[in-house]
C-alpha cells in the first residue's frame, strides 16, 4: 500500500463545495459588527445564510480585539472547526495613529524609521498571534486590514501606514501558505463603512460574500 501524504502543517486542504463544514471567525469588529450594523444581520448571521445549512458558523471574534488579546479568542476554537477566518491587527495599527495626529513635523528618515519600528512591533505581536492557529491542522484565511473611509487629507497618509501592517500580514501568509482575503478590494465603497472604520450593513454583506465564495468556490 502507498504510503499517504502527510498535509504540512498551516497549508489548507482545499475546500469542497457542497460538503459543508464549520467556520469559526476570529479576530475584531470587522468580524464581529454586531454594534455598527443596526438591526441589520452581522458578518456571521449573512455567512450562515450564504453557505446554507450544510454548514455552521461560529463567531469567537470580539469588537476591540488585538494581537495581545487573541489568544483568548484561540482558546475557544471548537474541536470540529473546518475552516479558520482570521481578521487581526486594525486596532493594532490604530494604536500608533498618534503619530499621524503628531504635530511635530518629522522628516522623511525620522518618519519611515517610525514606521519601521511599528512594523516590527506588529510583525512580532502578529506572528505570535496568529501561529498558534497552525498547529491546529485546519485551514487558516487571513484577512488584510482595509482601507478605511477617511477623508481626503487624512486618508492618503493612514493608506500608506497601513499598507506597512498589510505588507506583514502578507508575508506571514506567503511563509506559510495560507490563503488571503485582501479586505481593500472587498469594502471599496464609502457606504461599506461607519464611523470610518467600522464595517457598515452593506460592508458586513460584503465581507461574508467574500469568504463564502472561499469556503464555496464558484
Amino acid at each position: 500500500m502507498r504510503p499517504r501524504k502527510r498535509r504540512r502543517r498551516g497549508v489548507p486542504a482545499p475546500f469542497v463545495s457542497g460538503a459543508g463544514g464549520h467556520v469559526v471567525l476570529l479576530g475584531d469588529s470587522v468580524l464581529d459588527p454586531e454594534h455598527y450594523v443596526g438591526q441589520n444581520p452581522d458578518v456571521a448571521q449573512h455567512l450562515g445564510r450564504m453557505l446554507g445549512d450544510r454548514w455552521r458558523v461560529s463567531l469567537l471574534a470580539r469588537d476591540g480585539a488585538t494581537t495581545d488579546t487573541f489568544r483568548f479568542q484561540v482558546a475557544q476554537i471548537p474541536g470540529d472547526a473546518t475552516a479558520l477566518v482570521v481578521s487581526i491587527g486594525g486596532n493594532d495599527a490604530n494604536r500608533h495613529s498618534f503619530m499621524l495626529r503628531d504635530p511635530v513635523t518629522y522628516t522623511m528618515r525620522e518618519a519611515l524609521a517610525e514606521l519601521w519600528f511599528m512594523a516590527e512591533v506588529f510583525a512580532s505581536t502578529y506572528v505570535d498571534a496568529v501561529t498558534p492557529l497552525l498547529r491546529l491542522g485546519v485551514p487558516v484565511t487571513v484577512c488584510t486590514i482595509y482601507d478605511c473611509d477617511f477623508p481626503p487629507g487624512e486618508a492618503e497618509p493612514i493608506k500608506a501606514a497601513l499598507a506597512i501592517f498589510n505588507d506583514i500580514i502578507l508575508r506571514f501568509a506567503f511563509l506559510h501558505g495560507l490563503p488571503v482575503l485582501d479586505l481593500r478590494t472587498v469594502c471599496t465603497e464609502p457606504e461599506d463603512y461607519t464611523m470610518y472604520i467600522e464595517p457598515s450593513a452593506e460592508g458586513s454583506e460584503k465581507i461574508a460574500r467574500a469568504i463564502s465564495r472561499r469556503m464555496i468556490p464558484p
